[in-house]
């Protein structure tokens, strides 16, 4: 019996031993597979064999990619000197998950056609700080984040995003958008976005166009103006609004244009407002800061009417939590009707 639980016991440590010296167990990944993978790994890269579906080739000086292995899903090749992205040296990767090509020389010219085509997997795209001058055509059906901060690009190609139901982030943040580039012809496609990134582009008016299932909007440091009246009927969703670093007067918005039910987190910090807006029952955070606002005017701010504070519903309350002014030219203190409409204020900096 003790000799049975001993052997037992040697039976189960040596699995144990089996199953640490062979990691690529716990990864699924059949052993000829794993064989294959790290026997195929590029010599300027790092494979490690605790994580065999990762290729590490980041930091290495590289001005083209290297012939990745079949069973790669993680490929990281950000940080080198890459200007173009040849069919070839990835035609094995049709498996990857997840591709990060930041901080390389890529042009639009340097990106094969079909390239990303093959990848069926792919979930996320990373390009952000290259050379491209438009948004990679080809795209494949899987991708769910594509992110091109801090390239050149001005153009996004008619029908680009067609077919890329999956894609819920677009990050376009820092490029050289203008106006009569982004519009509903080029964003068609993208019916299950939910957060795109416009900032630091030239826009100089509310993009048109946005699928209607955007929850996050940034257009902070544009040269925007005004919004359109009717602007956010086409946006029921949208939650967090961005346009700090803009141009915008209040004249260019239009009253109660924010009553939008949805809107919890507005930012509209350094423009040039004189005027708090109409401020929605639903809001919760308002940023407000360094515009030209002189003063509060308590009972035009209020959403709910507070003669009937006394009777305030639970539901009626105006959610706005944080309210941020500082950078205006307002003399304290702020007006009794403020703080007696927006009873759940817990931080206003002014």
């Amino acid at each position: 019996h003790h000799r049975l639980a001993g052997e037992m016991a040697l039976f189960l440590s040596l699995v144990s031993i089996m199953c640490l010296a062979s990691p690529a167990l716990s990864q699924d990944m059949p052993y000829e597979e794993y064989m294959e993978q790290l026997q195929g790994c590029p010599k300027e890269c790092h494979c490690p064999p605790n994580f065999p579906h990762a290729v590490y080739c980041d930091n290495k000086g590289l001005k083209s990619v290297p012939k990745i292995p079949p069973h790669t899903w993680y490929l990281y090749l950000h940080n080198n000197l890459i200007e173009g992205l040849s069919a070839d040296a990835l035609q094995n990767a049709t498996q990857l998950r997840w591709l990060n090509l930041n901080r390389n020389k890529i042009t639009s010219e340097g990106v094969e056609e079909g390239v990303f085509s093959a990848m069926t997997h792919l979930i996320h795209l990373f390009m952000d700080e290259n050379l491209l001058s438009s948004v990679p055509l080809n795209l494949p059906a899987s991708l769910e984040q594509l992110r091109l901060s801090r390239n050149r690009i001005s153009k996004i190609p008619a029908g680009v995003f067609i077919g890329l139901d999956k894609l819920n982030l677009l990050d376009l943040q820092g490029n050289k958008l203008m106006d009569d580039a982004v519009t509903e012809v080029s964003l068609k496609g993208l019916n299950n976005l939910l957060q795109i990134n416009l900032a630091k582009n030239q826009l100089s008016s509310m993009p048109l166009g946005l699928p209607p299932t955007t929850v996050q909007l940034f257009l902070d440091g544009n040269n925007i103006e005004k919004i359109p009246a009717e602007y956010f009927k086409g946006l029921p969703k949208v939650a967090f609004l961005r346009l700090n670093n803009n141009k915008l007067g209040s004249g260019g918005i239009p009253k109660n244009i924010f009553n939008v039910s949805s809107i919890m987190d507005l930012q509209l910090s350094h423009n040039q407002l004189t005027e708090v807006p109409s401020i929605p029952s639903g809001l919760e955070q308002l940023h407000l800061d360094h515009n030209n606002i002189k003063s509060i005017d308590g009972s035009n701010v209020c959403p709910v009417s507070t003669d009937t504070t006394d009777d305030f519903v639970s539901s009626n309350v105006p959610r706005l939590r944080y309210l941020r002014l500082d950078g205006n030219d307002i003399k304290p203190p702020i007006p009794r009707e403020v703080i007696l409409c927006f009873r759940l204020l817990r931080s206003i900096v002014i």
